[in-house]
């Protein structure tokens, strides 16, 4: 890392710092079956945004695909997981995130569920669940979350854009954990192997230039 580092111009290392600072794996996002492209991205977007580090795709019909004039680049500073090799990989997928310790919060519209502003983030780490633009999660997904969670509605709509309601979503939650004593930073360890990818990322043919460094040095 700090042969690489010495590539980057201060500036950059300085706003690595200061955005690494800020990330987190306490709050993740997990996407089910996003199809449309522009969604997919803007989801992407909000996370770097509101500084969630994780985001776990789950591609059971549809395959989750990237616009880049509308993500910008933040993609590369996201750790992105897809499932996509087993019959059910929204089981795959939550069982997964369940075993690493997250509540599954399914985002829905029905009535018997917490609203937004009355969500206890203090409960412990949560993983919101996010579905297709036009039926939202599937039935399974349903089952198989914790917890139930619903944006206020004051129209005649039913729900949000998926890409609006993460940004709602995610600001809300941002703002909470902000306010909150929760331990929420990445681990030491954490922000060694993201830096080191970051580093990487901002180094042209940082991969090459890692062969090299290694058939020199670490024989």
């Amino acid at each position: 890392m700090a042969f690489l580092a010495e590539m980057v111009n201060e500036k950059r290392l300085e706003l690595l710092e200061k955005v690494m600072e800020e990330r987190t794996r306490y709050i993740t996002v997990v996407l089910e079956d996003i199809y449309q492209p522009h969604n997919a991205s803007a989801v992407l977007r909000t996370c770097d945004c509101f500084g969630i580090q994780d985001v776990h795709v789950i591609e059971n019909r549809n395959e989750y695909k990237i616009n880049p004039d509308v993500e910008l680049g933040t993609a590369q500073w996201l750790n992105i997981y897809k499932y996509n090799s087993a019959e059910s990989n929204t089981t795959g997928a939550l069982r997964f995130l369940k075993e690493k310790g997250y509540r599954i919060v399914a985002t829905t519209p029905q009535t018997d569920v917490v609203s937004l502003p009355d969500f206890d983030l203090e409960k412990g780490k949560t993983a919101i669940m996010l579905g297709t633009e036009m039926k939202g999660l599937s039935p399974l997904a349903i089952e198989l979350a914790d917890e139930y969670l619903k944006i206020p509605m004051h129209g005649f709509a039913e729900s949000f854009n998926i890409s609006v309601s993460a940004a709602i979503i995610l600001h809300s939650l941002r703002a909470s954990l902000n306010r909150s004593g929760i331990d929420w930073k990445l681990t030491q360890n954490e922000r060694e192997l993201i830096h080191l990818q970051w580093i990487k990322n901002s180094v042209k043919n940082s991969e090459i230039i890692e062969r090299d460094f290694k058939k020199r040095f670490l024989k």
